[in-house]
């Protein structure tokens, strides 16, 4: 189908559903591709495509930087990260920061970077744990091989999972939600299942979606039109990578290094059984038990910031009173302005 007739038909669909529809992108690829396609441009008024809580390094609370900076702050420690994490602000600083002031705090680009530096260093080698299932087999598979020889690595761990934060911004009842295009990248691993409890319990359709502009196009299309007939299912667009069960082998690992807990998102609170724990058998190779002595108190959000409110859904960064002003990619105030997926990124970049 051309981009005209695929817009055609969402047009076409959502003039049949005949009121305003709200569908939300939870994964920070769609924001961005959303964004720099210039597909919310060509939606028809009434449609309005929500951001959500898909950016990792954004719904990652002050609290957890400010444990990292109190790590790097030790003499012994290299702090390993993924770049969106260093310029995210905590309580007193940054990574950045820290780094420029002498902390060892290096960029990799999965676990296993770091798991070869930590074979390679003398020193305590700390990985920064951030994401959803996307990544965190990448530090499960660490984590295991850590175990089996390299003792002085460990992993600070804010893995998150995705289908409990949906769930939750359902039950808040804080916003009208119509249906979900799922992320592609999460559903790779746990495939599209654990979203089907979404039509079931409350009701709304959801489209597991690739991040094209044309599967964005076919993802919407096919929410319209289970909400034009009444219908809430759980479809997959993005057949070429996604399957209903997902991969069974990288689930196993979850299973064997990690175990779901309460955890704790910027914007939207404290989620039960939304974190990933690292399992007692591996207590060695958490940072957080590893080095019991450092703890961060609760961080509070910069005055006037309102990423949460954006990572909800709740508020545009345009309504922001700091957007563009304060806060700018130059000068971060919140996480969504850091982040190469964050909602206030995109939106300065391209709206």
């Amino acid at each position: 189908m051309t981009r005209a007739r695929q817009i055609e038909a969402v047009r076409e669909l959502a003039g049949r559903v005949g009121r305003p529809v709200r569908i939300m992108e939870v994964c920070g690829t769609h924001t961005m591709s959303a964004f720099r396609s210039g597909l919310r441009s060509v939606l028809p008024p009434g449609l309005q495509l929500l951001s959500g809580p898909g950016c990792p390094v954004c719904v990652t609370p002050g609290e957890y930087v400010d444990h990292a900076l109190a790590l790097a702050d030790r003499p012994d420690t290299v702090i390993t990260t993924f770049g969106d994490l260093l310029r995210v602000p905590g309580s007193r600083s940054s990574l950045e920061v820290a780094r420029a002031r002498g902390a060892s705090v290096r960029i990799v680009y999965s676990a296993l970077d770091a798991l070869a530096l930590a074979r390679q260093e003398g020193r305590e080698v700390v990985f920064l744990g951030v994401g959803f299932e996307t990544t965190a087999p990448g530090s499960a598979w660490a984590i295991r091989e850590a175990a089996r020889g390299v003792p002085n690595f460990s992993v600070l761990g804010a893995h998150k999972t995705m289908p409990e934060a949906m769930a939750a911004l359902l039950r808040s009842g804080e916003l009208r939600i119509d249906g979900f295009l799922c992320p592609g990248h999460v559903s790779v691993i746990i495939g599209s299942r654990p979203y089907e409890f979404i039509p079931r319990e409350f009701g709304r359709p959801c489209v597991v979606t690739g991040f094209e502009p044309a599967d964005m196009l076919e993802g919407i299309t096919r929410l319209l039109r289970q909400v034009a007939e009444g219908r809430a299912e759980v479809e997959i667009q993005y057949t070429r990578s996604v399957s209903p069960e997902g991969n069974p082998r990288a689930q196993a690992l979850l299973g064997e290094v990690f175990e779901p807990c309460d955890a704790e998102w910027r914007g939207l609170g404290r989620i039960p059984g939304s974190g990933l724990r690292i399992r007692d058998r591996f207590g060695a190779q958490d940072a957080a038990r590893r080095f019991p002595g450092i703890q961060a108190a609760k961080a509070s959000e910069p005055r006037g910031c309102r990423c949460g409110d954006v990572l909800r859904g709740a508020a545009t960064p345009a309504e922001c009173p700091l957007f563009r002003t304060a806060c700018t990619p130059a000068t971060p105030v919140g996480a969504c302005m850091v982040s190469s997926e964050g909602t206030c990124a995109a939106y300065y970049r391209y709206s």
